[in-house]
């Protein structure tokens, strides 16, 4: 029997089913949610996001300019990490390259331009010969950036970011981690979409 009380239940869970946003993607089929979350380096009422990639990735080099473009539409809240992957012993050489950039703070000159370098100019700059060579080219403090590539942080920073990876079960890349609760594999402008809609799950 439905009475006055039954009613006015039903009423407010229609209202409070009604004010829930609709999700336009599917958990297993466009990301995966963690089985076991990952802790991230966000501060209170910080959301992380955080960008797998590789140089050696065509996929990731068409995908920085879309990167870019969204990031520049975040809300302040949300902290966007670039980690570079290392599948092989033979990723470590652009891993340590990536965090001597982000050390000496050259990476909004030299990033994009290796990316360039190695998918524009089909360089192999994949071993630490070719990229102290490639370095050197670039008009930069050549010995800052040695000190900085064979510095135990560029070491510890590329072990810890395979870690990261590992922990968020990144099988391919670009992909995005989003606050240590989801993993969105892919590319394009699908992609951020999708992490629109899970950074609103977790704000």
């Amino acid at each position: 029997m439905l009475n006055r009380r039954h009613f006015s239940q039903a009423i407010a869970l229609g209202a409070a089913a009604a004010a829930l946003p609709a999700w336009a993607f599917t958990e297993g089929k466009e990301y995966s949610r963690l089985a076991k979350p990952v802790s991230t380096q966000a501060k209170a009422g910080e959301i992380e996001v955080v960008e797998f990639f590789a140089y050696s990735c065509i996929h990731c080099y068409r995908f920085e300019p879309i990167l870019k473009e969204w990031r520049a539409t975040l809300p302040a809240n949300v902290i966007v990490r670039q980690l570079p992957v290392q599948f092989s012993p033979a990723f470590e050489p652009l891993a340590k390259t990536f965090f001597a950039f982000e050390t000496l703070g050259w990476l909004e000159t030299l990033h994009n331009r290796l990316f360039a370098a190695i998918h524009v100019e089909k360089k192999r700059i994949y071993d630490e010969a070719a990229i102290m060579q490639w370095v050197a080219s670039q008009g930069v403090d050549t010995r800052a950036f040695q000190k900085a590539y064979a510095s135990f942080g560029a070491a510890s920073n590329a072990r810890r970011a395979t870690q990261v990876a590992n922990s968020y079960q990144v099988e391919g890349t670009p992909a995005l981690g989003i606050h240590g609760q989801f993993l969105i594999p892919g590319q394009g402008q699908r992609t951020v979409q999708i992490a629109n809609e899970l950074i609103q799950r977790v704000a």
